[in-house]
């Protein structure tokens, strides 16, 4: 069983196992012997957000890779596709993001690329798992090979210019007026100067870090200050970042919220058109809404599912040749031009489409109804065994009943996360009574079953 690695890296509360300065420095020394490949001086680049403990889990993981003879690249505060684009870019034999995402402060998180951008397939955390376990012996580097460590000046520009390229060329942002949430995270420098060097004029929100404000009340997991903000300044669209920035959410002129599905939908539409869509359709995960998936049949287009987190998502498009994929929580995935989601290029898409098109947001942003879906969190308390109310047999009873009362026009999907103690209660069908009463009954069983705190509804 992984004690270490979840769907999405090693995350934790900061100071607290595994997010300790002790496991960090393990977990750096294991990854560089994953990731000798010969005798040439190996680099490894490091980037992280913008959280207090950033400056804890930093000079740890430096630490563990010099020691082990590779030298090290800082970016500092960067977003986590940069830190994917810059590991290929720079030749690098791993990159490494420190991040929990959208958590709040308190967590941190350990995310690992390869050399070729991509997150880490499954097998390859569990060979550095097992190596932090059997420690490193004598492995170590001799004095006189030991790494070093220098910062990347030119990072941010780097990755700007990157992102701009994506945008077409015969287009500007001039004359549109964008509310940008960067949820005091990541991206808080360079999203804005990618807009405003595109043309925009730039309504900033949630971009003044100060360590422990990260996704607090802002950023694409809280977008109601968003969409205040696009309301106050008369903004033409509002776009939302999360503390890393490899998700979007936006928000049209009216104030109304656009989750995933429906960007993952416009561009899927856009591309089609344009002759750019490759693999016949989107992959996706089973969260993703039953209305996109019957918008894009009927384009001719498929909605393949994969389970829930990104790096599944990427896996299936690089296997079967698709370009779009994502999550309805906002990761979406640009073959393209990106390894791993990526807010910012994501949201470029659907501002080419809205100056492509020439109309509003609320006009182009909509292109299916979502069938109504319920999704209720309830926490739990994890036991020794590593049992959860998942296991138990009134909890199955319960899932039985529900799938038969939702039947073949309605879905149900029950998991535990994993990023936190939670299980994940989520129905859909059109009978938006009967799924509210579906997600209700489980929810109430579980929590009885499993006595946690009360449910809280939330996105993934």
């Amino acid at each position: 069983m992984r004690r270490l690695f979840g769907t999405d890296g090693i995350r934790g509360a900061a100071n607290t196992e595994p997010m300790t300065a002790e496991t960090a420095l393990r977990v750096a020394m294991a990854a560089a012997l994953q990731f000798r490949r010969g005798s040439y001086r190996h680099r490894v680049l490091i980037g992280k957000d913008t959280r207090l403990s950033g400056y804890l889990l930093e000079p740890a993981l430096t630490a563990g890779f010099v020691s082990m003879g590779m030298d090290v690249i800082l970016v500092g505060p960067m977003p986590t596709p940069a830190v994917a684009m810059l590991t290929r870019s720079l030749r690098a034999d791993l990159g490494v993001m420190i991040s929990a995402s959208h958590n709040p402060f308190q967590d941190n998180g350990i995310k690992l690329f390869g050399p070729d951008g991509f997150k880490l397939a499954d097998a390859v955390e569990d060979a550095i798992e097992a190596r932090v376990s059997a420690g490193v012996g004598g492995l170590l580097a001799d004095p006189a090979e030991l790494g070093r460590a220098q910062r990347l000046d030119d990072a941010s520009g780097r990755y700007i210019e990157a992102v701009k390229a994506s945008f077409p060329r015969h287009l500007r942002l001039d004359g549109l007026k964008i509310a940008l949430d960067c949820a005091h995270g990541a991206a808080y420098r360079v999203a804005p100067k990618i807009l405003f060097e595109l043309g925009a004029t730039v309504i900033p929100l949630g971009d003044q870090p100060n360590g422990v404000n990260i996704n607090d009340g802002v950023g694409a997991t809280a977008p109601q200050a968003l969409c205040r903000h696009v309301l106050d300044h008369g903004a033409d669209i509002g776009v939302a970042l999360d503390g890393d920035a490899d998700r979007l959410i936006v928000v049209d002129e009216t104030g109304a919220v656009i989750d995933g599905d429906q960007v993952m939908g416009v561009v899927a539409q856009a591309w089609l058109a344009a002759g750019r869509l490759k693999g016949g359709g989107v992959v996706a995960t089973v969260m993703s809404n039953l209305g996109l998936e019957r918008c894009l049949n009927e384009h001719g287009l498929s909605l393949v599912r994969v389970k829930v987190g990104d790096r599944y998502v990427v896996e299936r498009m690089r296997a079967e040749g698709y370009n779009v994929g994502g999550e309805q929580s906002g990761h979406i995935v640009l073959g393209d031009y990106a390894t791993t989601g990526d807010g910012l290029l994501a949201g470029l898409q659907v501002l080419a489409v809205m100056q492509e098109r020439r109309r509003p947001l609320s006009q182009v942003a909509r292109v299916f109804e979502p069938v109504p879906q319920r999704l209720v969190n309830v926490r739990f308390e994890a036991t020794d065994d590593g049992a959860t109310p998942l296991d138990h047999a009134r909890v199955q009873a319960a899932v039985a009943d529900a799938e038969a009362r939702l039947g073949r026009t309605g879905r149900l999907l029950i998991r535990k996360s994993g990023t936190e103690p939670m299980i994940r209660v989520m129905a859909e069908a059109d009978d938006p009574v009967l799924v509210d009463q579906v997600v209700g009954t489980l929810a109430a069983t579980i929590r009885d079953v499993s006595r946690a705190t009360p449910a809280m509804e939330a996105a993934e």
